[in-house]
């Protein structure tokens, strides 16, 4: 009886080297390919994502409380000529007014910002305590509206509208802009943004003060909306002043006031006051 032989594959390592060939170029090459005309059809988007992560407009960072403050206060001394003020919203909670007084108990505060609206519906649940409060605890308030780009941007307005009664001495309304849209495209949220700007200033009387991140607005914005009063913020550590074209430049959210549990945002306006108040709805 003949004794079983198992067969010889023969050219085994030939045929893997070229399984492998064929996989590179039939599946790996056409998916880089396919990725680069993705990367560069959405260059932009793709770089205000990257930058996001990399140069944020938000709290994301591995910088202690010592590291901020230091870095906040000098800042401030070296634009010392500039005058300074605060933001805040419901998250701040239930702030001691009586306190309101200086940043870091040491540099006066000459300004607020106080969120009133968000969206077509939403108010912020302290504005009425807090816009009333700052009336008699800050030299200018003003009041602001979270833009949500999937809502209409007429209700919006009239949402804040509603709910935001400016008197003489009262800094613009402000448009805040910080999401980017998922069912529509950044030319038609422009579009709802303008009509928002122009509602607000038919109202008031006075063109609104917008207000966006350093890459957000000069990758989506700039074009369009370089003509406003600009409040941008950009909290990196290696930006030592304000552009030329940042009237307020929100430079930490990272900020000691006394009055105010836990942090709080620092602004500050490339001006004195006397420029300050000439922003303000006149008598």
């Amino acid at each position: 009886m003949a004794r079983y032989r198992k067969p010889v594959r023969r050219g085994t390592k030939a045929s893997d080297a070229e399984r492998r060939k064929y996989l590179t170029w039939s599946v790996v090459v056409p998916l880089c390919i396919l990725i680069g005309f993705a990367l560069l059809y959405y260059r932009t988007d793709f770089s205000y994502t990257l930058r996001s992560w990399i140069l944020p407009d938000g709290s994301s960072d591995t910088h202690t409380a010592d590291e901020h403050e230091r870095r906040n206060r000098k800042l401030i001394e070296a634009h010392n000529s500039y005058v300074y003020g605060i933001d805040i919203s419901q998250y701040q909670g239930d702030i001691s007014w009586l306190d309101i007084n200086t940043i870091y108990d040491d540099v006066p505060i000459d300004f607020v910002f106080i969120r009133a609206t968000m969206g077509e519906k939403a108010k912020d649940k302290r504005f009425a305590i807090n816009w009333k409060a700052a009336q008699s605890r800050a030299k200018i308030r003003g009041a602001y509206h979270y833009f949500r780009p999937n809502e209409n941007s007429i209700r919006q307005a009239h949402n804040f509208i509603k709910t935001v009664k400016l008197r003489h001495g009262d800094l613009p309304p402000v448009l805040d802009i910080e999401e980017r849209p998922r069912k529509q495209s950044m030319d038609s949220l422009k579009v709802g943004l303008k009509r928002w700007l122009d509602e607000v200033e038919r109202h008031y009387g006075t063109q609104p003060i917008l207000y966006s991140g350093d890459s957000y607005f000069t990758d989506f914005l700039e074009k369009e909306f370089s003509d406003y009063v600009l409040w941008i913020a950009n909290y990196n550590f290696w930006v030592k002043k304000p552009k030329k074209h940042w009237n307020f430049w929100q430079f930490s959210e990272r900020g000691y006031v006394r009055g105010i549990k836990g942090y709080v945002d620092l602004n500050m306006f490339r001006g004195d006051i006397e420029e300050l108040e000439e922003l303000t709805i006149p008598y």
